[in-house]
């Protein structure tokens, strides 16, 4: 009896034996390691991450020619050459598995089984840290060349740049050749526009336009009972409401029933009252007009009386001013 107990057991052990092995073998075969193609994949991630890295640098040096092009160009080759690596790698480099008949309910063997699926397809990958850190250059790169247009909208955190404007008291006002404006000179029904003697005319704070009123017809905010002399008012030339240019000034043809004077952005027809304080009559915009107060010396020539009465430039930009 023992002998056959022995037997028994022993056949009892090699059927277990072979159904571990059964158990044990591939379920994804075993695929052939293939460097080439890992090669190429790499070559193609640094491909994207130099396009998109050679974006932002187009996009930050913007006196190029043809700048436009080259960051479609650019963007373009990076997305190419991005969705060329990830075809190779799904279809040379990742291991297939295709089932056959009706997909297998939640059990655990077959949980097991997509889980070995999974760590067995792993082996055709030779250099995965290689790999992993060129498609981690190639989405760092991109992620940059999407976010350069957003940071160029304007300062995050250092937002007092936005209201540095060229005018201080005593600065001259003069037309884009340079030469000064004289008040005897200002007529009215007359729209000009004027710069800071010696500083850089293209900057945002710079241009005004400048219009002259009958006296009597001003309605100015208190505070500002000198800031007109002799009728002449300044504003900023930039609308509050996009940051579009002051480029219209009507008159009355009629005064019984023409409305009254008013500056007027062509780009959404905000509309602007200048006898009274640059205050909004029509339009989208959101707050005045920036008044600039002058002053006549004793030449005759309009001098900035001290800074403009608000920030210059859209509404938004003032949304984090204190």
């Amino acid at each position: 009896m023992s002998r056959i107990r022995m037997a028994i057991a022993g056949l009892l052990f090699l059927l277990g034996f072979r159904r571990a092995q059964r158990a044990r073998r591939r379920i994804v075969p075993e695929g052939r390691e293939d460097r080439r193609t890992e090669t190429l994949v790499i070559l193609l991630l640094g491909a994207a991450a130099l396009c998109a890295a050679g974006f932002v640098a187009v996009y930050a040096l913007d006196r190029i020619p043809r700048q436009t092009q080259f960051l479609g160009l650019s963007t373009g080759l990076s997305f190419a050459c991005f969705a060329a690596a990830s075809i190779l790698v799904g279809k040379r480099l990742v291991a297939e598995e295709e089932i056959k008949g009706p997909y297998p309910t939640e059990h655990e063997p077959e949980q097991e089984e997509v889980v070995r699926i999974v760590e067995e397809s792993k082996d055709t990958f030779t250099r995965r840290r290689l790999l992993g850190l060129a498609a981690g250059g190639a989405g760092a790169a991109l992620s940059a060349a999407i976010l350069a247009p957003v940071v160029s909208l304007g300062p995050f955190l250092d937002t007092d740049r936005l209201y540095v404007t060229p005018w201080r008291r005593g600065r001259r006002l003069v037309d884009d050749r340079g030469r000064p404006f004289r008040a005897a000179d200002v007529e009215t029904g007359t729209f000009y526009t004027a710069y800071p003697e010696g500083a850089d005319p293209e900057q945002v704070g710079a241009p005004l336009v400048v219009v002259r009123l009958d006296p009597r017809a001003l309605r100015l905010p208190d505070g500002r009972e000198g800031w007109a002399p002799h009728g002449i008012l300044a504003y900023s030339k930039v609308c509050t409401h996009a940051g579009c240019a002051v480029a219209l000034y009507r008159t009355p043809l009629y005064e019984p029933t023409s409305p009254r004077p008013a500056l007027v952005c062509p780009c959404h027809y905000s509309t602007f009252d200048p006898a009274a304080g640059g205050a909004v009559l029509f339009g989208p915009a959101g707050r005045p007009l920036p008044q600039l107060p002058l002053l006549v010396d004793g030449a005759g020539h309009l001098r900035a009386a001290g800074g403009f009465s608000g920030p210059v430039g859209p509404s938004w930009w003032g949304v984090r001013k204190k």
